[in-house]
C-alpha cells in the first residue's frame, strides 16, 4: 500500500510541538510525545501528568517509543528521495484532503494576490503580502516583518500560556484542597453525631433516674395514704357494727313487758351512755394524694436538679480555627500541641502558621467575663481579636492589627500587646487568668484569678465583633495537663416575680 504522506503526517506529529516526533517516548496511558517536549512540560510539575489525558505517570523517565521513532525515520526518508511528489487539493470537483505541510505551504500565500505574506499590519492584526501593503486597506498602517512580528507574538503567548498554567495548577491544587475538605467532612460529621449521640444519652439516662425516682415517691406515697384509709375504714365497720348490735337489742327491749324492760333499763342506759360518750368520726386530713408536690413546676425542678451535672463554659473554642498542630477536646475548652496533622485542611478561617485558635462565639454589646486556666504553660497570648483581621502568615499581634492580648514568654517575662510591647511586672506565676470586655466602654481587662488582682486594661473604641484569642504556644513533651483551659461558670437560677 502506498503512503498517504497528509493522514500520516498529521499521526506523526507530537502533540506538544506540532512537528514530527523527535526521540518520541510513550507514557502509560499510551500517548505518545518528544523527550524534550514532554521534559519541558513536565517542569515544577511534580505529579508528571499527561499532557492529553492528565493521568500521572507514576515512573521516572518514561521508555524510548522505538515502533514509533523507526516510523519517523522512514517518512522522513521517504520526504527527502528526489522526485517525491506531496498530493496537491485540485482547483475543480473532486477535491483531495490537504496534509498539514500543503495547509502551512498555502497559508503562506496571500488569498488576494497569491504573493507571499512576507509583512504583518500590526493595526489590522493579520498578515499581508507587499500588494496589500500599498494597497488603500492597509496604506500608511504599522508593518513588521513577519519572522519578527511572529518571534514577538510567540513571546507574548507563551508569556499568557505561563500564566494560565500558574492558573491551572492554582485551579488544580484547589481542587485537590476541596476534595480533601470533602473528606473531612465526613470525618467531623461521624464524631460530631456520636458525640451528640452520647450527650443525649447522658440526659436521656438522667431523665429515667428522675422519671424513675418520682414514680416511686408517689408510689410509696400511694401505699402509704391507702394503707390509712384501709386501717380507718376497717375501724369504722367494727364501731358500726357494734352500734348497729346495740340498736337491735334496745329496739327488742322496748317492746317487751313493763317488767322486763325495767329490768333491763340500767343495762341499756349504760351501754348506749358509752356508745353516745364516744368522739364522732371524721374525715382523715391530707388523704389524697399531694399531686401538688408531684407535678407543680416538674419540669423546673427536674431542670434545676440537672444543672448540678451540667457543666457551662461561657467560652468555648472553634475547632475550624485551629492551627493543624492544635487539639482541640471534645467539650471545645481546652486547647494543646499535638504536632502537624496533615488531614486538617487549611479552610480560609484557619491559623496557618501561627499557634492559636479563636472562640466559637463572637462577642459584641455588653460586658463579658471568662476565666482561662495556663498553668504549665510556658509561653502563651490571652486576648480578644477583631472578627476581621488576618489569620494567616506570620502575626503581628497589636491592637493596629486588630489583636488585644496579654502574653507570657519564656523566662516568665509578662507582656502587653501594645505597640511596642509593655513589659509587666507581677508577684509571683499566674495559673489563671480572669479576662472582662466592657464593650461599650471600650476597655478589656485581665486579672488573677486567684485574688483578683488587676494585670493590666487596654482602652479602646471597639467598632466590630470581637473573638476570644487562645495562643498556647509550642511546648515539648506536652500533655493534657498542660492544656489551655476555659474554665466553667457557675450557675444560678433567678425568678423575675
Amino acid at each position: 500500500m502506498a503512503f498517504r504522506p497528509s493522514s500520516l503526517e498529521d499521526d506523526l506529529q507530537c502533540p506538544v510541538c506540532c512537528e514530527l516526533f523527535t526521540d518520541p517516548v510513550v507514557l502509560n496511558c499510551s500517548h505518545s510525545f518528544c523527550r524534550y517536549c514532554l521534559d519541558a512540560y513536565w517542569k515544577d510539575q511534580p505529579s508528571k501528568p499527561c499532557p492529553v489525558c492528565r493521568r500521572p505517570f507514576p515512573g521516572k523517565s518514561p521508555p524510548v517509543n522505538l515502533a514509533l521513532k523507526n516510523i519517523v525515520e522512514v517518512y522522513k526518508r521517504e520526504q527527502e528521495r528526489p522526485g517525491h511528489k506531496h498530493s496537491h487539493r485540485e482547483r475543480g470537483g473532486g477535491r483531495e484532503q490537504r496534509g498539514r505541510g500543503e495547509e502551512r505551504e498555502e497559508e503562506g500565500r496571500c488569498s488576494q494576490h497569491g504573493e507571499r505574506l512576507l509583512l504583518y499590519c500590526e493595526v489590522d492584526h493579520e498578515p499581508i503580502c507587499m500588494v496589500c501593503h500599498v494597497s488603500k486597506r492597509h496604506r500608511g498602517h504599522r508593518t513588521s516583518p513577519v519572522e519578527e512580528a511572529a518571534e514577538e507574538l510567540r513571546e507574548e503567548v507563551r508569556a499568557s500560556l505561563g500564566q494560565l498554567q500558574e492558573k491551572f495548577q492554582t485551579f488544580d491544587k484547589v481542587k485537590q484542597e476541596c476534595a480533601s475538605t470533602a473528606q473531612y467532612i465526613e470525618t467531623q460529621a461521624s464524631k460530631t453525631r456520636a458525640q451528640i449521640a452520647q450527650a443525649f444519652e447522658e440526659l436521656h439516662h438522667f431523665l429515667r433516674l428522675e422519671e424513675n425516682a418520682r414514680m416511686g415517691q408517689l408510689e410509696e406515697e400511694v401505699e402509704l395514704k391507702t394503707m390509712i384509709m384501709k386501717e380507718k375504714v376497717e375501724n369504722l365497720i367494727r364501731k358500726t357494727e357494734a352500734m348497729k348490735n346495740t340498736i337491735s337489742q334496745v329496739e327488742s327491749e322496748l317492746e317487751a313487758r313493763d317488767s322486763i324492760f325495767l329490768q333491763a333499763y340500767s343495762k341499756h342506759q349504760e351501754s348506749l351512755r358509752e356508745k353516745l360518750s364516744g368522739p364522732d368520726p371524721t374525715l382523715v386530713t391530707g388523704a389524697l394524694i399531694n399531686v401538688a408536690s408531684h407535678l407543680g413546676n416538674l419540669k423546673f425542678k427536674v431542670w434545676e436538679k440537672m444543672k448540678e451535672n451540667v457543666e457551662f463554659c461561657p467560652v468555648t473554642f472553634d475547632p475550624n480555627t485551629a492551627t493543624p498542630c492544635l487539639s482541640v477536646s471534645d467539650s471545645l475548652t481546652s486547647v494543646h500541641d499535638v504536632g502537624h496533622q496533615p488531614s486538617v485542611p487549611l479552610n480560609p478561617e484557619r491559623f496557618d502558621r501561627c499557634v492559636c485558635v479563636l472562640g466559637a462565639e463572637p462577642l459584641g454589646p455588653g460586658t463579658h467575663i471568662w476565666e482561662v486556666e495556663v498553668g504549665g504553660r510556658e509561653k502563651w497570648n490571652l486576648g480578644v481579636v477583631a472578627e476581621s483581621s488576618s489569620r494567616k502568615g506570620e502575626l503581628q499581634v497589636h491592637p493596629a492589627n486588630g489583636y488585644w492580648a496579654l502574653a507570657l514568654r519564656e523566662g516568665g517575662r509578662y507582656s502587653a500587646s501594645t505597640l511596642p510591647p509593655r513589659e509587666l511586672s507581677l508577684k509571683g506565676r499566674l495559673s489563671s487568668v480572669r479576662i472582662i470586655l466592657d464593650y461599650q466602654q471600650g476597655e478589656l481587662s485581665f486579672y488573677s484569678a486567684t485574688d483578683m488582682a488587676l494585670i493590666y486594661t487596654f482602652r479602646d473604641s471597639f467598632t466590630e465583633r470581637l473573638l476570644p484569642f487562645f495562643s498556647p504556644g509550642v511546648m515539648k513533651g506536652t500533655s493534657i495537663s498542660k492544656a489551655i483551659k476555659v474554665s466553667k461558670a457557675d450557675i444560678t437560677v433567678t425568678l423575675d416575680p
